[in-house]
């Protein structure tokens, strides 16, 4: 399988001394090449092997190349993590450089406070690099943080997003009070 990674991001995938590349490797029982006749990266395994491996090699390899750093993208090893990548052209639908620059201004805010609080409200990890927003997180958490991203690009005000955040972290405490636990007898059985 081959994945193609901006030519800056490289570098931090193979990581010094091919430490970050070795980790990958060994953690998913993957082989992890970087082709540079086809300036791509190569992910494979044996034929026996999971071939869940190679797809979790590749979101890492992903994930990386949208701006994450190695830690934070090993988080994807994880069963039940995901990778979302959102195109601000075409969820703001604007194309212009100077307009793509204003809208990842508002994703990343003041002082990177608006990226903050979106990871702090959704439980996502957020990578702001070229013209996407790439996500990292559990399902029900990615798909809070899918939508707060896309509301920011389209120009909904920061407090009505983070609100809305907010009110989702509040019902999901409110269900995991609310779930019903399995009851042991008080006689053990």
């Amino acid at each position: 399988m081959y994945v193609r990674i901006p030519e800056d991001r490289v570098g931090v995938l193979v990581g010094t001394g091919g430490e970050t590349k070795r980790e990958l490797e060994r953690r998913t029982r993957t082989a992890v090449v970087v082709d540079e006749e086809e300036d791509a990266i190569r992910v494979s395994a044996p034929d026996e092997a999971d071939p869940g491996g190679v797809l979790a090699a590749r979101d890492v390899v992903l994930a990386i190349g949208r701006g994450f750093s190695p830690p934070r993208a090993f988080r994807l090893l994880k069963e039940g993590t995901y990778l979302a990548v959102l195109d601000i052209k075409q969820v703001s639908g604007k194309r212009e450089k100077g307009a793509v620059r204003r809208i990842r201004a508002r994703v990343i805010g003041a002082k990177g406070r608006a990226r903050e609080r979106l990871e702090e409200l959704s439980g996502c990890a957020v990578s702001i690099y070229g013209s996407t927003v790439a996500l990292i997180g559990e399902e029900r958490e990615l798909a809070r943080a899918q939508r707060a991203v896309q509301l920011l690009l389209r120009g909904s005000e920061h407090n009505t997003v983070f609100r809305l955040l907010q009110r989702g972290r509040r019902e999901d405490s409110f269900e995991a009070l609310s779930a019903p636990s399995e009851l042991v007898p008080p006689d053990g059985g």
